[in-house]
Formats: C-alpha cells, sequence, structure tokens
C-alpha cells in the first residue's frame, strides 16, 4: 500500500524516482501519453503554453535566456530543463524558482498508483524521464503559469516532451551526438531531432548545414510550418523568413540581432563563448515568434531578462577553474574555439566522458591545448570503460594520468597546474573541467562547498 503523500519524504521520493533509471533509455509516446491521460492531461489545457526547443547544443542556453526575457516582460514562467548539476528540482523551475522539494515528494506520492496501475493493466513501466516529464507538466498546470520553456531531452520525436503542441518550435542545430540512438548521419539525426515540428507551428533553426536544413525543410512544408531562419551569413531557406545577426565592437563587445520587427542591440550575450551569440540571436527569433502568439515583450525586457541569465557549468570561471560540459563534438569545438580566443596557451585539463560518445574526436579537438590531461570517472552508469579515454589521450599529450574520485583529480590538476613560466604572472597554468555535465556538477559541488581548501588556493 502507498504511503499518504504527507508521509512520503523528499529523500524518499528522489530514492524512488533515481530507482527508475533502472528501465534505461525506452522511447516512445505510448506510456507517458497514457500516463498523462490517468493525471488529467495537463499539458492539453488552456494554460500554459509550450514553447518546445531542441538541438545538439544550445537548447539549454536558448531555453534560459527565452524564459528569462519573458519572466522580465511579467508573465509566469516554467522551465523545464535536463540534466541537473547539484538538486534533481533544479530541473523544473517557475520564474527561476526549483519546484519545492516538498511539492516534488507529493506528487512523487501521487503518481506511483497511477504508475503501478499502468503496469498491473499491461503497460511498460514509464522512465524516470517519463515521470520526471509527467510530473513537472502537472505541477505547471497546477501552478497555473502562462507559458513553459520546455527543453527537449533528446532527439525530438522520440522524447517523453513531445507530448505538447506548441506555440512555437526551435531546433538550435544538429550535430553528431547520441548516435546510438538517433542515428549516423546528420540527415537520420535531424529528421528525429524534426519530429518536435507540428502543423502550422512555427519553427526556429539555426543550423546552417545544407543536409539538415533541407531535412527540415522538407518537414516544415509538409505540416505548413513557418520556417524562421536565424542566420550570420550564407544562402537563406526559400521558405524561410530570416532573423540576422552580427558581432558590433564599436563601444562595447556585443551582438545586434536584425529580427523580423526591429533591431535589438548592441546586445551582449550573458553567457562566455562565441558559440552564444547564435543562442542568444536564436532566442531572440523564438521570443519574436512568442509575440505573435500574444506573450508580449519589448526591448528593455530583452535586456533586464539576459542581464538575469544564468547558467552554471558552461564556460563558468570559478578560481583558477574554468568548467563547462562540452559532452560532445560541436561542444569540444565550441570550447576549444573559447580557449584559442582566451590566448592562455596550454591548459591542464580535468576530463571524464560517458562511453557513448565521441571520446576520440573530443580528445583530438582538446588535446592540441593541453599542458597535462587527468581522466577521472563519471558519476553515471554510462561511465563505461572511461579509463579507455586515457589510452586516447596519450596519443596526443604527453602527460596523462588517470584519477578515478573527482576530488583527488582536483587536487591533482592544481599540483600539475602548477608553473613557474607560466606567462599569466600567476605561476599556473589555467584548468578546464570538461567532458560529462554529471562529472562536470560533482567538481563544481567540491570546488564551491571547499570540501577540500587547497584546491582553491592558488598561492
Amino acid at each position: 500500500m502507498n504511503r499518504k503523500a504527507k508521509d512520503v519524504s523528499y529523500d524518499d521520493a528522489l530514492a524512488y524516482l533515481k530507482d527508475l533509471t533502472k528501465f534505461g533509455f525506452n522511447f516512445g509516446l505510448g506510456r507517458i501519453t497514457e500516463l498523462l491521460r490517468r493525471l488529467g492531461e495537463p499539458h492539453r489545457k488552456k494554460r500554459p503554453a509550450f514553447i518546445h526547443i531542441g538541438g545538439t547544443n544550445g537548447k539549454g542556453s536558448t531555453s534560459v535566456m527565452t524564459a528569462a526575457v519573458l519572466q522580465a516582460a511579467g508573465h509566469r514562467v516554467g522551465l523545464f530543463t535536463s540534466p541537473h548539476l547539484h538538486c534533481y528540482t533544479e530541473r523544473t523551475r517557475i520564474n527561476g524558482k526549483p519546484i519545492p522539494k516538498e511539492t516534488m515528494a507529493a506528487l512523487i506520492a501521487e503518481l506511483r498508483p497511477h504508475l503501478e496501475a499502468m503496469v498491473a493493466g499491461g503497460f511498460e513501466h514509464p522512465t524516470e524521464f517519463e515521470v520526471w516529464t509527467a510530473l513537472s507538466l502537472l505541477y505547471f498546470a497546477r501552478e497555473a503559469v502562462d507559458v513553459v520553456v520546455l527543453e527537449v531531452g533528446l532527439g525530438g520525436s522520440i522524447d517523453s516532451t513531445n507530448v505538447v503542441t506548441p506555440i512555437v518550435a526551435c531546433i538550435t542545430n544538429v550535430s553528431f551526438d547520441h548516435m546510438d540512438y538517433l542515428g549516423t548521419t546528420l540527415p537520420e539525426i535531424a529528421a528525429v531531432k524534426a519530429g518536435i515540428v507540428k502543423a502550422g507551428v512555427p519553427l526556429v533553426t539555426a543550423s546552417d548545414d545544407a543536409a539538415v536544413l533541407a531535412v527540415l525543410r522538407e518537414k516544415a512544408q509538409r505540416l505548413g510550418a513557418p520556417i524562421i531562419q536565424v542566420l550570420r551569413q550564407g544562402p537563406r531557406l526559400p521558405s524561410a523568413t530570416p532573423v540576422r545577426w552580427y558581432p558590433v565592437t564599436a563601444r562595447r563587445a556585443g551582438i545586434l540581432v536584425e529580427g523580423r520587427f526591429g533591431i535589438y542591440g548592441p546586445l551582449t550575450p550573458p553567457l562566455s563563448g562565441r558559440h552564444q551569440q547564435a543562442n542568444l540571436a536564436t532566442a531572440v527569433a523564438v521570443l519574436e515568434a512568442a509575440k505573435e502568439k500574444g506573450f508580449d515583450w519589448r526591448a528593455d525586457h530583452l535586456e533586464a531578462g539576459l542581464g538575469q541569465v544564468s547558467w552554471p557549468g558552461r564556460l563558468e570561471r570559478i578560481g583558477p577553474f574554468l568548467l563547462d560540459g562540452a559532452h560532445n563534438v560541436a561542444g569540444a569545438l565550441s570550447l576549444a574555439a573559447a580557449l584559442r580566443e582566451e590566448g592562455a596557451g596550454k591548459y591542464v585539463f580535468v576530463l571524464g566522458m560517458l562511453a557513448d560518445k565521441e571520446r576520440e574526436r573530443v580528445v583530438d579537438i582538446l588535446a592540441p591545448l593541453a599542458k597535462a590531461i587527468i581522466v577521472t570517472r563519471p558519476n553515471s552508469p554510462r561511465a563505461g570503460e572511461w579509463q579507455a579515454l586515457a589510452s586516447l589521450a596519450a596519443r596526443r599529450c604527453d602527460s596523462v594520468t588517470v584519477v578515478s574520485d573527482i576530488g583527488e583529480a582536483l587536487e591533482m590538476a592544481r599540483l600539475s597546474a602548477q608553473d613557474p613560466e607560466k606567462a599569466d604572472g600567476e605561476g599556473h597554468a589555467p584548468i578546464v573541467v570538461t567532458g560529462s555535465l554529471y562529472m562536470v556538477a560533482e567538481a563544481r559541488g567540491i570546488i564551491l562547498s571547499c570540501e577540500n581548501d587547497r584546491i582553491l588556493d592558488e598561492k
């Protein structure tokens, strides 16, 4: 017999939720659709409206920027992202505040009888991500938010978030990632991601790959979905209405975004890295599409909202450490570009990657920038043969060490970074913590909590 909601603690609810990882990746919309039906279909109410954002990279950054601007404009905004860094409740927010732990526990207690009834009725048990998606949609509906910015978990057509019909869809870009599930070519991956395109719903994309654009265009035309193409330069899709952006260096760093309804800026991307220019322009395009659907905002809301954006673990600097969840090839390319632009020379890397990633290509991108590489283990069941990363790194870097404990890896990085010949005047090489976001999150927690005071001691 299930305990009453008031008797379920957050720790109990979290343990139950984590136990659902035993169901692994099990794609399809049948289970989430049935679960939501039993919950009264909260995603089909008049409110909230949904903004659905997918893509290989940049979807999280674009989501948080979009949500922040709408909040600054006075809307009550839900935000659904994954994974979290330090607390599971970070995944589900309203106006920037995570779902309260006691609310999360009560909702888990409410959902459990439905999950058990589904299994008794012959359905497969919903996965961890499906349960959290349903919980979040129910929470947003009950809290009467105006609009939810909903980040796709994995792919598009096969993702549990794809039960919604949004007011605008966005595919930031398409590159290689999760190829075991999405396909081995860009058109194959794009076809899965294009599953979020809905009939008549505007589609925003910043992709500049011709093969990807062909897939998106075909799907959009078939469904009568107008395309809004975000581009800095290059050819425009014949069926697309463009939003252009270009860097501005006069007076202050930033970009101008030439939208469909106005020119905005100069705007300074609130997150580090040149790739954030594209994400910012994409967010503006999404926001203009949302304005057409009744979610109004002004230029001053744009600047105010961007000023409040925080997205930890993405080119985030804490003391001598630079943390970035560059977990795939495109992310590694963006990180490498940012490091070269910084011009600090060689870096000490703390690197941990999941087994289902293109580890060899990521190493090939980052190793030329390395003074030393310390390979560590991500805290995830998908870590697999994580030590194999070291042999890949050793082909491109003379100093490679394997340390399973992340805290010890950070301390070793601090010691390895000591270099009296380093030109920063401090006698230290910069330290980059990157790879799996699970590993970056654990490292960030150690650094912020100062569990080992020596880690933050630059002297």
